[in-house]
């Protein structure tokens, strides 16, 4: 009795929160506690100012600490200098400190932080812990979900820093920015809830922008996605990132993102 209980359980935290799973930025929800998952992120950026394309990986896992802690850990690698080399990684938190659950529906909010390692070359003015800067970002999120819906916005700081020990931050450059997100989810499959082993579809509409503190230089994409959600565990997101504007150099803003995640429930509980 207690196995169906708790598959019960989570059958239903698929169904009330999958569409808020977004693809390119966290929602204030936090995975179970007690909960491992294991995530793949891949992109394939297309060069702006030169032929060909660079090959982005981020192998992460993240561990849901009680039900208000989240900590993940992530390594970046990438093909960009020609051979595939890991480049750095980060360490992230993110704290839940407002939950108002109800029926189909919910609010929250949570703080979060990062601090990034990066040893690559520091090649354009975006500012961007999650793979090609060292520094740190803190910030705050809110979601809200209505039934099939979610709706997610974050603002947050960021500072980069030299990319040690080879490449400074160059004095000319703004050396922090202001992020701000809004992302749109919603379930479109099952249209009625039978069982924990359907596969959930949902479509996603996110949009990520910059400006950095210094000069007020800004970008703005926007990132349309799909993402599959297999027995209750496995998750797929394919989405392009494009961009909708910019006034600051960026070589590669354009690209194809593909993720791939498992989460196995109780390890720690």
């Amino acid at each position: 009795m207690k196995q169906i209980l708790v598959l019960i359980l989570i059958a239903y935290s698929s169904v009330v929160t999958a569409q808020e799973l977004f693809v390119v930025t966290e929602p204030a929800s936090n995975m179970p506690t007690g909960s491992i998952g294991v995530r793949l992120g891949q992109s394939l950026m297309k060069e702006k100012f030169k032929s060909g394309y660079n090959y982005h990986m981020m192998p992460e896992i993240m561990w849901g600490a009680n039900k208000k802690l989240m900590l993940h850990a992530a390594v970046f690698i990438s093909n960009r200098n020609k051979n595939l080399a890991t480049e750095g990684g980060s360490l992230y938190a993110k704290y839940r400190f407002l939950s108002k659950d109800d029926i189909h529906q919910h609010f929250r909010m949570a703080a979060y932080g990062r601090v990034s390692v990066n040893k690559s070359d520091i090649h354009q003015e975006e500012i961007n812990t999650m793979g090609h800067n060292s520094g740190f970002e803190t910030g705050i999120v809110a979601t809200q979900l209505l039934n099939k819906v979610a709706i997610s916005a974050s603002s947050s700081f960021e500072k980069a820093m030299n990319n040690s020990p080879t490449y400074k931050f160059p004095t000319t450059q703004s050396n922090s920015a202001t992020n701000y997100t809004l992302s749109f989810g919603r379930l479109m499959y099952p249209n009625k809830y039978k069982s924990f082993k359907q596969t959930n579809i949902n479509l996603m509409a996110e949009f990520m922008g910059q400006t950095l503190n210094q000069n007020g230089k800004s970008f703005l994409d926007v990132v349309p996605s799909i993402q599959f959600i297999i027995n209750s565990q496995a998750r797929m997101d394919v989405a392009y990132v494009r961009e909708i504007y910019s006034n600051m150099l960026r070589t590669a803003p354009n690209a194809l993102y593909l993720k791939l995640e498992y989460s196995f429930f109780n390890v720690t509980k």
